[in-house]
């Protein structure tokens, strides 16, 4: 049992919570939660920590999951309560998390027959981002591609918003956005640009062949450049004084629509 904070795998943990640069370094990520914890795709599981309360509390459910994931005890660390605690971002630990291996993912992988794809340009909420990944799922999108200036995906706040999307949806960071934007173009899908300047609302444009949403930052929106790119501005009628709505509530009357249409 780890019963010092001063163990190099509780530090590893916590490093990997509290910093991007040895999340991107070691390729490894922390969820925590019984249900984050129980979703973990198995080939991505490294490793379960459990605090002594909890393992000692859930006999049945921790046999559950061993058999689950088909990974031996070994692979559980139990961990003293006062040191899981101190390893945990959460107000109210549940008791367990685990380190996740980052699972590799290309754009030429998303360009499918007829996709759906979201687009996503300096995007800086973790909140915003764990949404639109989760509605993804939901909507049964073919992938999110973003740009590199994008909120980390693997930030535990994300991670908690996604609540599990994140193994299940196909998501890529790109170094040239501009690039991937032309990828999509290449491929025959119509890139769409939620923007304020949209002649067109959404409500008039057909999405039921290959279709990308492209969605800026939360307070400049798309650069100029990227708008530029786009085939079609598209908005969003507003009502009031409201100029805009939420990036990730704008992205779901998009992809909505599109899933909408694809389906009648």
């Amino acid at each position: 049992m780890i019963t010092s904070t001063s163990s190099s795998q509780v530090k590893h943990v916590i490093s990997l919570l509290s910093k991007a640069r040895e999340r991107k370094k070691n390729k490894e990520y922390v969820v925590e939660g019984v249900r984050m914890v129980s979703e973990v795709p198995a080939d991505l599981l490294v490793k379960i920590y459990m605090s002594e309360r909890f393992h000692s509390n859930n006999p049945e459910y921790v046999h559950e999951l061993v058999k689950k994931q088909g990974i031996s005890f070994d692979s559980i660390e139990i961990v003293a309560d006062n040191v899981f605690d101190r390893m945990s971002q959460t107000q109210t630990p549940q008791g367990i998390m685990a380190v996740v291996r980052m699972k590799d993912s290309s754009i030429s992988d998303m360009l499918t027959d007829n996709p759906l794809l979201i687009l996503v340009e300096n995007l800086q909420d973790p909140g915003n981002l764990g949404t639109i990944l989760r509605m993804g799922e939901g909507a049964g999108v073919t992938g999110v591609v973003m740009s590199s200036n994008t909120v980390d995906i693997y930030n535990p706040k994300t991670i908690r918003s996604t609540m599990g999307s994140i193994f299940r949806v196909p998501f890529v960071y790109v170094q040239d956005f501009s690039d991937a934007v032309s990828q999509c173009q290449n491929a025959g899908i119509k890139v769409y640009a939620a923007h304020l300047d949209g002649k067109n609302t959404y409500l008039g444009e057909d999405y039921r062949e290959g279709t990308a949403f492209l969605i800026g930052n939360e307070g400049n929106g798309l650069t100029d450049d990227i708008t530029k790119q786009a085939d079609t501005l598209i908005r969003i009628p507003m009502q009031g004084e409201v100029e805009s709505l939420n990036a990730a509530i704008a992205c779901t009357i998009l992809t909505y629509e599109a899933v909408r249409q694809r389906s009648v």
